[in-house]
């Protein structure tokens, strides 16, 4: 059986990340309170911010960015629009 986690995105107990999905105390946070529903959609947002900003990942500011994008996120914050996407119509 899949462990559990009360998802801090979603407000309820959902199935948790397998392992941490980063290094030291933050992945440990991450893995303690984020499912992996959560944490796939998030990877999906944070592609498409790096593509269509055009982030550079070697730039520390960049990296900042992503890392305050991705705690408003998980708290269901407010995030950065993205501009010119448009969403793809649901079939």
């Amino acid at each position: 059986m899949s462990r559990t986690v009360f998802c801090r995105k979603y407000q309820q107990e959902l199935p948790g990340l397998p392992v941490p999905p980063l290094p030291g105390a933050k992945g440990q946070e991450l893995y303690d309170n984020v499912s992996a529903k959560a944490w796939q959609e998030w990877l999906s947002h944070q592609t498409m911010l790096i593509n269509e900003k055009q982030l550079n990942l070697m730039d520390m500011t960049a990296r900042a960015y992503l890392s305050e994008q991705m705690e408003k996120f998980f708290a269901n914050q407010g995030l950065d629009e993205i501009e010119g996407y448009v969403a793809p119509e649901d079939k």
